[in-house]
């Protein structure tokens, strides 16, 4: 059994659900190097969160942004403003969505379903670089 973990980071990106996946590919090449095993991907972040969703129609990503704004309204009042009014619902949706997302490597490949994409959700307003620890545990190839 072998181990791999690095760190890489999103480039920055404005409130939106985007897909990513080819993005992990290319800054975690280590993938590749393995005939079986999982890729945990782990976001340094508490108002942005990973999942994995459709990969195919960009009007899922759209539909997801704005239910989780119903979800967690800006306009809400909240407690929590130490950073401005859109603050505190990244946190929530933050912690709906989660801030890991395991995928299968099956012969150095993410082994997504069909229809599967890895996304960031960003839930600021403004532009943040997203900090992500990728880490691999397999079987390389021989």
């Amino acid at each position: 059994m072998s181990w791999s973990q690095n760190t890489f980071s999103f480039a920055p990106r404005t409130r939106g659900c985007y897909l990513v996946t080819d993005e992990v590919v290319e800054k975690v090449p280590e993938i590749k190097n393995f005939k079986v095993g999982l890729v945990n991907l782990f976001i340094q972040h508490t108002s942005a969160a990973l999942t994995l969703n459709e990969n195919w129609d960009s009007d899922v990503r759209a539909d997801m942004t704005d239910a989780l704004e119903k979800i967690a309204p800006e306009s809400w009042t909240y407690r929590h403003d130490a950073e401005g009014s859109d603050d505190m619902p990244a946190h929530i949706r933050s912690s709906l969505i989660g801030a890991s997302v395991t995928v299968p490597i099956k012969d150095g490949r993410l082994a997504t379903g069909t229809w599967q994409g890895i996304w960031l959700c960003e839930f600021r307003r403004y532009r943040h670089t997203r900090k992500v620890v990728a880490t691999i545990q397999g079987e390389k190839f021989k």
